[in-house]
């Protein structure tokens, strides 16, 4: 399967540099995948779309201050270090701004030496372990630190670091954010919840293998990082409840989705667990767990275009790409959004 059939051309200025004013007046396409039809709306209007007794799932990872700008102890050379995943004992697994240079036993050093990190372990493609030297908390001195790690296309910060959080964001260890659930208020919840529709958290932590980009030919030939979730007693309780019952689940989000696919294809139930997850969908694989997904648009050769196209076929998702393009829709992390579903019973 060629990358390129995932390629589409954008023009920059739709790339979206700055969150909506309000979270939820952002626009939505509404996709039916089964009729192949869509509508132009705005995201408050998915209270019409979503009906009582559907599951709305989210991911409650929060982001942290995960981009550390220091130097190496001995040559003061500048070192960047994202933060991906936490390990054990202090180790973290960290992508490195120009890796070569640093080795086994390299030091590098942030702030006024509050924080060092000592490399003790070489990955493939940028990848080190760190063990991290400090005192006191080390998500404290993160936030003194660290930045938030916008995607490489965002070219300036944020003014408000919570705009680059959803307002649900609360176990922290992202390295990046669950993009779709920026478009949701507490006030929207509260308008869904009056409704009946049920909602539930997953965890997530996004490193990696949400955004690492694709740079083989063969889709196949894509080797998808780890990243470590979480599903809960009570979530896995309520999600299977409603599958016996036929009752739609609804993910917010690629995280999210990735997350319920995994437990289902483990264990063909959902169920209390944690672990890491590498799955990699793309089209001709069946999904399992959900019935509808919220997202953003994505980028092109990325997974998580892939993802969607699994969902409801890639040269409709293509297609719709087009027209968001042609109603100058808003690209990528600050982006607006699609709701994915499909006939109901």
């Amino acid at each position: 399967m060629d990358i390129d059939l995932f390629d589409f051309y954008l023009p920059e200025e739709l790339i979206a540099q700055s969150p909506a004013k309000v979270r939820d007046q952002s626009r939505l396409m509404a996709i039916n995948k089964d009729t192949k039809t869509f509508e132009h709306k705005h995201f408050f209007d998915i209270v019409d779309y979503l009906h009582k007794g559907d599951v709305l799932v989210r991911n409650n990872t929060k982001v942290i201050p995960a981009r550390l700008l220091g130097e190496k102890e001995e040559t003061h050379a500048h070192v960047e270090l994202l933060l991906l995943k936490q390990m054990e004992n202090d180790t973290w697994e960290c992508l490195v701004g120009n890796a070569k240079t640093v080795k086994i036993g390299t030091i590098v050093k942030f702030g006024n030496g509050e924080l060092k990190a000592e490399c003790i372990k070489i990955g493939d493609e940028g990848i080190r372990h760190f063990k991290m030297h400090y005192e006191g908390v080390f998500l404290e001195v993160l936030d003194k630190l660290g930045k938030m790690p916008l995607p490489p296309y965002i070219q300036k910060q944020c003014e408000d670091n919570s705009r680059y959080q959803t307002v649900y964001a609360k176990v922290e260890g992202s390295a990046a954010a669950p993009t779709a659930g920026f478009h949701f208020t507490e006030e929207l919840f509260e308008k869904l919840q009056t409704k009946g529709v049920i909602v539930v958290d997953v965890t997530l932590h996004i490193g990696l293998g949400t955004f690492r980009p694709v740079k083989v030919n063969d889709v196949l030939q894509h080797h998808m990082h780890s990243e470590y979730y979480v599903m809960s007693e009570e979530t896995a309780k309520i999600l299977n409840k409603a599958k016996k019952e036929h009752r739609r689940i609804i993910s917010i989000g690629t995280t999210s989705t990735r997350v319920l696919e995994t437990v289902m294809q483990k264990y063909g139930e959902f169920k209390a667990c944690s672990g890491n997850t590498s799955i990699y969908i793309y089209p001709g694989y069946k999904y399992l767990a959900i019935d509808g997904l919220i997202t953003n648009f994505h980028l092109p050769k990325s997974t998580l275009l892939m993802l969607v196209s699994a969902l409801a076929g890639r040269e409709f998702i293509l297609e719709c790409y087009q027209q968001a393009i042609k109603e100058k829709y808003r690209f990528f992390s600050f982006g607006d959004a699609m709701f994915i579903y499909g006939n109901e019973n």
